[in-house]
Order: structure tokens, then sequence, then C-alpha cells
């Protein structure tokens, strides 16, 4: 049977296909939903708040994780903040603009009702958040405040500190206990995926592994939701957790699910550099550095060699003589172009000889004018 990509995108106008949906879709009654089963398989930030929300809905839920608890999921190491199209800073963000900035930044990739979806639904994810709990950053009147971030010039990321998913997933984690109490849903922590059931089609259950004692468990539900995350560790560096593998994915994929490239990967330009041959992962710093950091490069080779001899130090090079690469290039986003522009920008200096540090695969992050207007002594 020949394979038939399918996302059930609905049909209509860009701006009206979800509102359409959701206004047309059959529903299920409360009576009717105490007699359902289902089963989530992840339990960051997608799968948590799935499954807090469909139990308090009165689904029978099912969460699996491979973690010792929930709230080790990855969602946890994410740093920057979160992106709404509130126009909080009266800037002229809206839904459209959000939306844009989005497909742009994936490069034209993404699907763009999807996309659409996303930037629609942002708002009410704040909102949600602050419902939950989180204590993202506030102005002194008491307003959710906002910053910069890559890929866009208005300022619509909502943040706490550099431990926005931390906060955001004990959040959702909250939400998630408040269920298990009440008995809506039940927790399985410790458990690995190892197949998916399929009958006519359809996802009707899991196989799993109790990591604990080893035993192989078998669970039975009427759907079942993957949000297993990322697959980072198909890489050998990076920035995930060991558990962020493939094997989830694979077992879907198995099952007949479509998977597109899979070197389709996020790259962050705010990585630390690699420190030697034995390094086994990554250290990733905010991208909110982005915000008030300048990044640059030398503009003449034998200043890059000084450097990486250790003749010169960075602050040794004059103003005239640096290269900031991504103001130069894209003057009307500067450093804050979308993060696949960002890192492809640093290869290319890279590979034309201007890298720095030991490797010569490394461009400065620099605070210095940031400093000087923000700072203290």
């Amino acid at each position: 049977m020949a394979f038939k990509l399918d996302a059930k995108i609905p049909a209509g106008a860009l701006a009206e296909k979800w509102s359409n949906h959701k206004a047309a879709i059959k529903v299920v009654s409360p009576a009717n939903k105490r007699k359902l089963d289902i089963i989530i398989v992840g339990t960051g930030l997608g799968g948590a708040s799935a499954a807090a929300s469909l139990g308090e809905m009165g689904y029978n839920v099912k969460v699996f994780c491979i973690q010792d608890s929930p709230r080790r999921a990855h969602s946890i190491a994410a740093q920057g903040g979160i992106n709404a199209a509130k126009n909080y800073q009266n800037d002229n963000d809206s839904v459209y603009r959000l939306f844009y900035d989005t497909i742009k930044g994936g490069d034209y990739r993404a699907r763009e009702a999807n996309v659409y979806r996303l930037a629609e639904v942002s708002n009410l994810i704040i909102d949600q958040c602050v419902a939950q709990g989180v204590p993202f950053a506030r102005e002194y009147g008491g307003l959710l405040a906002n910053r910069s971030f890559g890929g866009a010039q208005v300022s619509r990321t909502f943040y706490a500190r550099g431990q926005t998913g931390q906060q955001l997933l004990l959040g959702a984690y909250a939400a998630l206990n408040k269920e298990i109490a009440a008995g809506s849903v039940k927790s399985y922590p410790r458990h690995e995926m190892l197949d998916i059931v399929v009958e006519e089609g359809e996802a009707r259950g899991i196989i799993a592994r109790n990591l604990v004692t080893g035993e192989i468990e078998r669970h039975g539900a009427h759907a079942v939701v993957i949000a297993t995350g990322g697959y980072g560790n198909v890489f050998f560096l990076s920035t995930n957790a060991m558990a962020s593998n493939g094997s989830a994915a694979f077992q879907c994929y198995r099952k007949g699910a479509g998977f597109a490239n899979p070197c389709f990967t996020q790259i962050h330009p705010t990585c630390i550099p690699v420190h030697g041959d034995q390094q086994s992962k990554l250290t990733l710093m905010s991208e909110s550095l982005r915000n008030d950091g300048r990044i640059w490069v030398p503009k003449k080779i034998e200043d890059v060699k000084a450097i990486r001899s250790g003749a010169k130090k960075p602050s040794d090079i004059a103003e005239e003589d640096r290269d900031y690469y991504l103001e130069r290039r894209y003057p009307a986003f500067g450093n804050l172009v979308p993060r696949d522009v960002a890192s492809r920008a640093a290869k290319e200096r890279c590979d034309a000889g201007f890298g720095v540090n030991e490797t010569g695969l490394a461009v400065f992050l620099d605070f210095k004018t940031a400093i000087e207007r923000l700072g203290k002594e």
C-alpha cells in the first residue's frame, strides 16, 4: 500500500481554517468522556499539559515517561523565553506577524496552517501558564514583561530569567499532579515505549518496559498521543539530555508514521564551543544573550592568528578592526536574526578562516556596549 502523507489540515482560508474546524468538529459529552481511555507518551510541556487538560476534561489518562519523574523531561532545559503576539510593548505585533516570523525563522519549511494555529493560540498559552503559577518576569507595575529575541523585530518573548523552560515545566507538572491526585491521570514514570499497537490504521495502545523491574507491559487505549520530544542524540555532540534519543520516533516510523529528514535539527548559535576531543556534551547559553551581545570576528587574518596563538587578547582588537558580520549583513535584524541564519553565518566566517578560539570554529559574543550602557562599576 503506497504511503500517503496527509497532515489533516482543514480546508479554507489560512486565517479561518482552525476557527471553522473548531466550530464544526464533533464533541464528546461529559458522560462519554469518562468511558474513553487516552495514553500519552512523554511529560514535557506538550505531554504534561495534554495529560492535565484531558484529565480535567474527564477522560481516563495514562501518562508515560522515560525519566525518573515527569519534571525531569527535557523541556526543563529551555532558557530564553516563549513567544506570544500580545503586543504588550505596543510595537505593532500581531498574530500574522508572529506567524510570518515563525515561517521565516523555520526557513519556509514548516506547514503554514499549523504555524498559523500556533500563532493564534500563543496568547492563550501565556494565560494558561500564568494561571498555572509560572513566575514570568513582570514590569514594576505588575504587567508581564517582554524582551527581544532572535528572529523578531518586536519584543514578544515572555521569560522567567534564564530558566523559562524549567518554570513552565513546573507549572505544567503542578497541573498534572493535581489530576494524578484526583485520579483522572495515572502516571507511569521510568517506562520506555518499545512499540505502538496499531489496529486498522489507528494507534490503540503501547508496549512499554518498566525500567525498574525490566518487565514488559502492555497498555490499551482509544487514542495514543506521542509527545516524546526531540532526538538530538542521534548526533554525537548535542545539548540534549541522553534520554533525548531517537527510540520513540523510530517506533512511530516503523509503524507507518511519516518522518521528515532527521537532519532538520535545530542549531543553536549561542552554544559554548567544544573544548576537547573527549567532550561528550555541549553547553548551551541562553539565546536571550543575543539581545545585548554583539557577535564579531576580526577583520584581519593576522589578528585572527594573533588571537589563536595567544599573542593578542580579543580586547586588544580595535573597534574599526572588528567585523560585526550579522549587523553588516542583516542591518534590520542585526544580532537578532533567526538562529539558523546566525549559525550559518558563523560557519561561513569560520570556513573563510576568520574563526577564533584554539579550534578556529568559534566567534565572539561581546557584551562591551551593553555593559557600558547598563552596567555598574
